[in-house]
């Protein structure tokens, strides 16, 4: 027994120890000149936020005499952490807590205020919305270089210059849009000494995503251009039983009654069945990486009461790796990915004023956007 508890306090001790090792590293880090500068005027924040969803909805059948049921929605939530730091515009405000609830269009401009500078945002959010659940991540480095441009490479005697230059880094997962990829952009950029307010770039962009464009259930279609549902679901482990006297029962791969009508079948249980084979085959294909040419511009003008910003990407160009899931394949050759973003605000006097935010994107057979516009009238 002794030397049992001389056993457990030595433990003890060397656990101290550790922690007061690693507590030290920890503060040593935090106190190194770049990291303290790295991370200042950054934010630290989590947020929980909720609400009703979906009203419940009567459902009615007369198969075996009229029977009710009801579908229930469970309440919206959302849980969210995240680190970023980013310069706010002169036409966001100031808030006093960071609730994950707002929408910053501004985040996808192309060019932050700062330069010089790493501005970055981490954020990671679990949202269950109209009974689905979703994981929505956003991330991004972005590094917007100003630095040296007299002494750079020049055009010509009107000093046009293009030694400025942008690069980010940004991973996006939005589960609603049924959207996720990663992407890091290289590009140089051209102001104009006459006109500051907007800024062109150009350069490479290259994308690691999944295959979009591949269809699963290429294989499963007849040359009528119907499906062989049935032959689908059978392969997928599901069996079906017919009783002798022209009754039929459809059996889930656990051998469950799932359906006593070929109605309930192809109404209810066939697009289940596809829709988990197309998520499961899409699951199963290695993501693919996209070299493509970028090009954008980003205009910004502020004044106290009027303001715009604005910013556009496209990618008209796309090289060809002849993938076996190339989207080239999908699309037939080239195509055009884009992505715009407008945040407009004008009072035109002490009372009324007007404002229009969004942003839209489309890449491959993915499109997601959002959106607001009002009025506003102060009485005073």
């Amino acid at each position: 027994m002794r030397k049992l508890i001389l056993i457990v306090l030595a433990v003890i001790s060397l656990q101290v120890n550790a922690q007061e090792k690693q507590d030290k590293h920890i503060k040593k880090l935090f106190q190194n000149e770049y990291v303290k500068d790295l991370l200042k005027f950054g934010t630290v924040y989590g947020a929980v936020n909720g609400g009703t969803s979906l009203s419940d909805r009567d459902v009615y059948s007369v198969i075996d005499g009229l029977e009710t049921s009801v579908v229930e929605t469970p309440y919206d939530y959302s849980v969210l952490f995240g680190i970023r730091k980013i310069k706010r515009y002169g036409y966001e405000p100031k808030e006093a807590f960071k609730r994950g609830t707002e929408s910053s269009f501004s985040d996808a401009a192309t060019i932050g205020r700062w330069t010089n500078k790493i501005e970055f945002l981490f954020q990671g959010e679990y949202k269950r919305q109209q009974g689905e659940s979703y994981l929505d991540q956003h991330h991004f480095i972005r590094y917007v270089s100003s630095d040296g441009c007299e002494k750079g490479l020049h055009c010509n005697k009107l000093t046009k210059c293009l030694k400025h230059y942008i690069i980010k880094v940004e991973y996006l997962e939005d589960g609603f849009a049924d959207i996720k990829y990663f992407e890091a952009s290289e590009r140089f950029t051209y102001v104009h000494p006459k006109y500051p307010s907007i800024t062109f770039n150009f350069g490479a962009a290259q994308r690691l995503a999944e295959p979009y464009g591949y269809d699963p259930l290429e294989e499963w279609v007849l040359s009528n251009n119907n499906l062989h549902y049935t032959f689908l679901a059978l392969q997928e482990g599901y069996d079906v039983v017919f009783d002798g006297d022209g009754g039929i029962e459809y059996l889930n791969p656990e051998g469950n009654s799932v359906a006593t009508s070929t109605e309930v079948w192809e109404a209810v249980v066939i697009p289940t069945v596809i829709a988990e084979y197309a998520e499961k085959k899409r699951n199963e294909l290695e993501n693919t990486i996209q070299h493509s040419f970028i090009m954008g511009f980003d205009y910004y003008k502020y004044q106290k009461k009027s303001w715009l910003h604005a910013w556009g990407n496209v990618m008209p160009w796309h090289y060809d790796a002849d993938d076996e899931f190339s989207y080239h394949k999908f699309h037939g050759g080239q195509w055009i990915d884009y992505s715009v973003g407008i945040v407009y605000g004008h009072w035109y006097n002490k009372n009324l004023g007007i404002f229009i935010e969004g942003t839209y994107n489309k890449y491959w057979n993915r499109e997601w956007h959002g959106f607001s516009a009002g009025i506003n009238y102060r009485v005073f």
